[in-house]
C-alpha cells in the first residue's frame, strides 16, 4: 500500500465509531484447521458509549478478564462467514452496518493470511 493510501486509512481509523450494543467479535487463524474462527461476545452500551457486561452492568476493559463467546463460528473463506453472519432468520450478532463493512474487511485479510501462512492481527 502507498504512503498516501496509508495514511488516509491512518485518519479514518481515528474517527469516533459508537459500539454495536448487539457485541463485538475476536477474529483467529485456525491453520491447522485451515479454518476462520469469529468468536462473537455479548455487550450492552451505556449512556456514555461504554460497552458493558449484559449481566452485571460493569464496564468492560479492554484487555484481561476471561469472557465466554456467546456463539463461535468457524469457516474457510470470508464469504463463508460473512454470509453466517448476515444471512438467514436471524437474529443477526451485529447492528450496525459500519460495524458489518468492519467485518467484511477484517474476514478477508484473515482468509488472505490464512492463505499465505502468514500470521493475522486484529486491526
Amino acid at each position: 500500500m502507498s504512503d498516501a493510501l496509508s495514511s488516509i486509512d491512518d485518519q479514518l481509523s481515528q474517527r469516533f465509531i459508537a459500539l454495536d450494543p448487539s457485541g463485538y467479535f475476536l477474529i483467529q487463524v485456525d491453520a491447522s484447521a485451515a479454518e476462520l474462527v469469529v468468536e462473537h461476545y455479548l455487550n450492552d452500551v451505556d449512556e456514555l458509549g461504554r460497552a458493558t457486561d449484559p449481566v452485571t452492568g460493569e464496564v468492560l476493559a479492554c484487555r484481561g478478564g476471561i469472557r465466554s463467546p456467546a456463539t463461535v463460528y468457524r469457516g474457510r473463506t470470508a464469504k463463508q462467514l460473512g454470509i453466517q453472519l448476515t444471512e438467514g432468520q436471524g437474529p443477526y450478532p451485529l447492528s450496525k452496518l459500519d460495524h458489518a463493512l468492519y467485518l467484511g474487511r477484517e474476514l478477508q485479510r484473515a482468509e488472505s493470511c490464512l492463505l499465505s501462512g502468514t500470521p493475522y492481527v486484529q486491526d
